[in-house]
């Protein structure tokens, strides 16, 4: 795995998610991240944009979309 802060593919965004963070990629964990992270109003969306931009943003979306994608 690479060192870098913010994962830079979406192999790498998937092992700090399950990996290190030991989460499961669920259809409802999916689900209610994608609801707050496209909802550019949610408290947790305007953090996450403040924290790490939104260009990072718009690529945790489609991540997340694609895991979305893989689980159907």
């Amino acid at each position: 795995m690479s060192d870098d802060v913010f994962p830079t593919s979406y192999e790498h965004w998937r092992h700090c998610i399950e990996v290190l963070g030991g989460i499961r990629l669920t259809p409802s964990y999916i689900n209610k991240r994608l609801s707050e992270m496209q909802d550019e109003k949610h408290a947790k969306t305007k953090e996450f944009a403040r924290l790490y931009g939104s260009d990072h943003l718009q690529q945790t979306i489609a991540w997340f979309r694609r895991a979305a994608d893989e689980l159907s």
